[in-house]
């Protein structure tokens, strides 16, 4: 893989997917490169592919035609173990829900993902640490869910996302629940982990503001991008 190939390279992607006697046709053929290092936002109507799209990509889902490459490495060939250990490896996940354990507390949730590894308890305890700074809640390491804001939920699944030090970090809106203040403040982290760490994203969103931040913005519509 040289420096400037794409980090991310779809080719003839489409997803298909059976309901009843028909089939329903998400993604038709798509082409879609991305740079690393790049802050990509995907807009499009309800129903246009965004999600389906962005699943794909973290290897969540796999197409049903087409080849999906990123970093050098065909995920879409990969078994499913290979590809669960892909996903730990080298993708971070933000959602529009926080999908934080309210049992744990927020220095415990970010070290969720560090479990699946071999890292000794006090290194991953170390790194979720650093991944809170990160994010500005140094402060409220010890504090469950219930006792942080919505904003301080997101950036605790934002350092979850990033523990791992992952190639790709996908966020599948995740400023929709957030007022706008809020939502502000989580996109500023974004860029920040864009722009100072060099992480690639790749953000689905409806919200015009939210997509102003990306340094691209693609549209997709009827399983096509424009």
């Amino acid at each position: 893989m040289t420096e400037s190939a794409p980090l991310i390279r779809l080719r003839g992607v489409a997803k298909t997917y059976a309901r009843g006697g028909e089939t329903l046709r998400i993604l038709d053929g798509l082409d879609f490169d991305v740079p690393r290092g790049s802050f990509e936002a995907l807009m499009g109507p309800s129903g246009s592919g965004k999600s389906t799209l962005l699943n794909l990509i973290a290897g969540l889902d796999r197409p049903s035609a087409g080849t999906i490459e990123v970093d050098g490495k065909f995920i879409d060939k990969m078994s499913e173990a290979e590809l669960a250990r892909w996903r730990a490896d080298h993708v971070g996940f933000v959602f529009q829900s926080y999908n934080l354990l309210p049992v744990l507390t927020a220095v415990e949730n970010v070290e969720l993902p560090l479990l699946l590894t071999r890292l000794p308890a006090s290194e991953r305890r170390r790194r979720a640490q650093t991944a809170l700074r990160v994010v500005g809640l140094e402060e409220r390491m010890n504090h469950y869910p219930r006792q942080l804001s919505g904003g301080q939920e997101q950036r605790v699944s934002i350092a979850r996302a990033i523990v791992n030090d992952p190639l790709l970090i996908v966020a599948d809106e995740p400023t929709g629940d957030l007022d706008r203040a809020s939502a502000d403040e989580i996109l500023r982290l974004l860029e920040k982990l864009n722009r100072e760490l060099g992480k690639t994203i790749v953000m689905v969103t409806h919200d015009p503001v939210a997509a102003e931040r990306a340094t691209t913005t693609r549209h997709l519509d009827k399983g096509a991008l424009a």
